[in-house]
């Protein structure tokens, strides 16, 4: 059986921040190529992972399997409004029992957010795909990743955990919104 393979999808402002000061991704931070490239990616994945209060808010949104973060469980349970999502505490199973538990052993995890879910699996990526929309400037925002704003871009944050940047795609050249793929040099 094959791994596991974990991604990251971000799309964050000039100074890397994933929403504003409300920890609201606002309007000015979506994009139409954003949001192709981020939904075929997550057609294609086999697991979503993400905090409570992050989403992808699309149409195939209800058809993914999907593991949601949150402390409102010991460790592991079902959701009750979503027969198709695993409730878990990282306090009380590791990663690998949350993933058994949503019936995903293998493929591909596509890690959504936010910060502290972006945070936890920094040295468990196999890529993480950065998207940029460097005309968008959110000073007083939600960083993407801990540590970010403070005193490193997510590309430091990036290349500190192992990752490194390859290919890169414009997804918006009105707007000059790229997305670079940064990988684990195996």
């Amino acid at each position: 059986m094959a791994p596991l393979r974990i991604e990251g999808y971000v799309i964050v402002s000039a100074e890397g921040m994933l929403a504003d000061a409300r920890n609201v991704m606002p309007n000015a931070l979506k994009f139409d190529g954003d949001a192709k490239f981020f939904s075929a990616a997550l057609d294609r994945a086999d697991l979503i992972v993400h905090g409570r209060n992050s989403y992808e808010d699309q149409p195939n949104s209800p058809k993914r399997s999907r593991i949601i973060l949150t402390r409102g469980v010991k460790a592991l349970a079902p959701d009750p409004d979503n027969p198709k999502a695993t409730l878990w505490n990282p306090a009380g199973a590791p990663f690998d029992a949350a993933s058994e538990a949503a019936g995903v052993k293998s493929g591909t995890v596509a890690i959504i957010g936010g910060p502290v879910v972006f945070g936890m699996f920094l040295d468990r990526y196999d890529t993480f795909y950065l998207s940029q929309a460097p005309h968008v400037h959110l000073p007083d925002g939600e960083p993407c990743f801990p540590g970010v704003a403070a005193a490193r871009s997510p590309q430091q944050v990036l290349a500190a955990h192992g990752l490194q940047p390859t290919e890169s795609e414009v997804l918006e050249p009105a707007f000059d919104v790229t997305v670079t793929a940064w990988r684990r040099n195996l």
